[in-house]
């Protein structure tokens, strides 16, 4: 199965806390790190990813209430593919984008 059609539905319909923090990230606006969006890894797609520092970000809308248990799955799996995972609700990107970019930023600089 291809998964590029659904990474592209999943980039035309991004959440409000999903532009916000695309505004932040893209065109290597933060520490110099590239990000894609709605990356397909394994059998996921991952929000955001930086691929140069293994790094995972993952936005936590409605839809993730009550599935703890299937958001722990995911992240083991994203970490067993070598990568670093982030998670922020999208209550916090929205009230607070700076201080998740200062998370991230420092995420970053542990790979460099």
């Amino acid at each position: 199965m291809n998964p590029i059609p659904n990474a592209r539905r999943l980039r035309r319909s991004q959440t409000l806390a999903e532009e916000k923090l695309w505004a932040i990230v893209r065109g290597r606006r933060l520490a110099g790190f590239k990000f894609r969006r709605q990356v397909p890894i394994d059998r996921y797609f991952a929000d955001f990813a930086c691929w140069d520092a293994k790094l995972i970000v993952e936005l936590d809308g409605p839809s993730h209430v009550d599935r703890e248990l299937h958001d722990l799955a995911r992240t083991e799996v994203l970490e067993r593919s070598g990568y670093r995972v982030l998670r922020f609700d999208n209550e916090t990107v929205l009230a607070d984008p700076g201080r998740v970019a200062e998370i991230i930023g420092a995420a970053l600089r542990l790979t460099a």
